[in-house]
């Protein structure tokens, strides 16, 4: 059973990305939107945290988010649009949202 894990807080702020990356199943998938796309700042540990999983992580980026900030995507993550969230969120059998 496959999870879609979307968080929209930022990951200088609290410690949700680190729990979310402890619970991450093999078939998971990681949503970053709103102030969660700042864990993709260049040089930052959360983007460190991110990178030490690349190659197992199936990690997704707000596009919208992203140019909000002003952040790149990496190129072993994938940008999505609204559609692309709609599309993830029923590919996957759950939606867990980080509150």
């Amino acid at each position: 059973m496959s999870t879609l894990h979307v968080l929209s807080h930022s990951p200088f702020t609290d410690s949700r990305l680190g729990s979310c990356l402890r619970l991450l199943g093999a078939e998971d998938a990681l949503l970053l939107c709103s102030d969660a796309v700042y864990a993709l700042q260049p040089r930052s540990l959360p983007l460190e945290a991110l990178e030490e999983r690349a190659a197992t992580l199936r990690l997704f980026a707000l596009d919208e988010d992203l140019q909000a900030r002003g952040l790149e995507c990496p190129s072993w993550a994938t940008r999505v649009d609204y559609p692309g969230f709609v599309e993830l969120s029923v590919q996957h059998d759950k939606v867990n949202t980080w509150l």
